[in-house]
């Protein structure tokens, strides 16, 4: 065929009706599966591809998943997120579904920050990739669109979330400074207002504890106002101009575990020698830098993939159950550290027992 084949096209070589067609390539109604397997094969053999339109009009639904995160956390310099985005990308081909994503910006404002996609409801549900303005969300949640919410939650909404076992990754990036022999062991973190961020240093601080090391508030830089690589380098600096002693460091997240790097270099501190260094997270950067990073490995394709996978799961069946998920997390040893490249386990198994979250 010349044009592009239609449904008529379809029906008319199958010998059956518009409707049948429909229903059978839908997977909706009462169809034999003879005749279903006809009309797919005659699909086949025509190229015939329903537009999202004729899809929408049977089904009643748009095809679409929105999938929101602030402008700052997509970007090259922090890709996170842009790799939970690709998990999300990759999952929703398998249940045939797009996704539309938008940046926001922090501040909330009804006139400038709220998706076009929201407002005109041309989504069947939404995923929102970490920390966002609580109005946005309460709004998502108040016209009435399925969302799951992914590394971050809030305990006021009705909402599912995906996160990131950050207690256990915390306690396992202290354990690994503390079983090389480090006992002066910082933190430096930004916006601990942040889920995360914030359950990584309540992790930090009580496996210290937990050796009998008492928590030092001038051993955490923790007043940045983000996470980013510039962020962990003034952090660095705030911190190791203050006290110099500090062994090690157990950065908030690997953007700004690269910043103190960068800074330790430029202080003529040896890495992992005079300071070593601990991220979380294991973005691609932190393999590439001199030394390598060691770092907390988070699956963050895997992230996306769970959350269009429950999301599906409430768009279809209008489930209203809410849902916590945690993915496990690994610690990647590297030269940052000086131990030994791969994954490690604690020497001592029982150290961390009880704080998973």
């Amino acid at each position: 065929m010349t044009r592009r084949p239609t449904i008529k096209d379809v029906a008319k070589k199958a010998g059956i009706s518009l409707s049948t067609v429909s229903l059978a390539i839908n997977n909706r109604g009462h169809v034999s599966e003879e005749t279903r397997e006809k009309v797919l094969r005659v699909v086949s053999e025509l190229g015939y591809h329903p537009t999202r339109t004729a899809r929408g009009l049977a089904s009643q639904t748009s095809g679409n998943i929105g999938f929101i995160v602030t402008e700052n956390h997509f970007s090259q310099a922090e890709p996170f997120y842009t790799r939970i985005f690709l998990g999300t990308e990759f999952e929703a081909r398998n249940h045939n579904f797009y996704v539309l994503l938008t940046t926001v910006a922090e501040r909330f404002s009804e006139r400038e920050t709220i998706p076009r996609f929201v407002l005109e409801r041309n989504v069947d549900g939404i995923i929102v990739a970490g920390k966002i303005n609580e109005k946005l969300i309460h709004y998502i949640e108040s016209a009435g669109l399925p969302a799951v919410l992914v590394d971050f939650q809030l305990k006021r909404t009705r909402m599912s979330a995906i996160l990131i076992d950050n207690h256990t990754g915390g306690v396992l990036a202290t354990n690994h400074l503390l079983e090389l022999g480090h006992r002066k062991i910082a933190f430096i973190g930004g916006d601990l207002g942040h889920p995360s961020i914030g359950e990584r240093f309540r992790a930090y601080k009580e496996t210290l504890s937990a050796h009998g090391i008492p928590f030092d508030a001038s051993m955490a830089s923790i007043h940045e106002k983000d996470t980013r690589m510039d962020d962990g380098y003034r952090a660095a600096e705030r911190l190791l101009n203050r006290i110099p002693r500090v062994s090690a460091v157990f950065a908030a997240n690997d953007a700004m575990a690269i910043g103190c790097l960068r800074y330790a270099k430029q202080k003529g501190l040896r890495v992992p020698e005079d300071l070593a260094i601990v991220g979380f997270d294991d973005i691609e950067l932190g393999s590439h830098v001199e030394p390598r990073l060691t770092t907390i490995r988070v699956p963050k394709e895997e992230m996306g993939k769970m959350a269009v996978q429950h999301l599906v799961e409430i768009i279809q069946s209008k489930m209203k159950a809410i849902v916590t998920a945690h993915v496990p997390v690994d610690l990647i040893v590297r030269e940052s550290t000086g131990g030994h490249s791969g994954k490690y386990a604690p020497l001592t198994p029982d150290a961390d027992e009880g704080f998973a979250a």
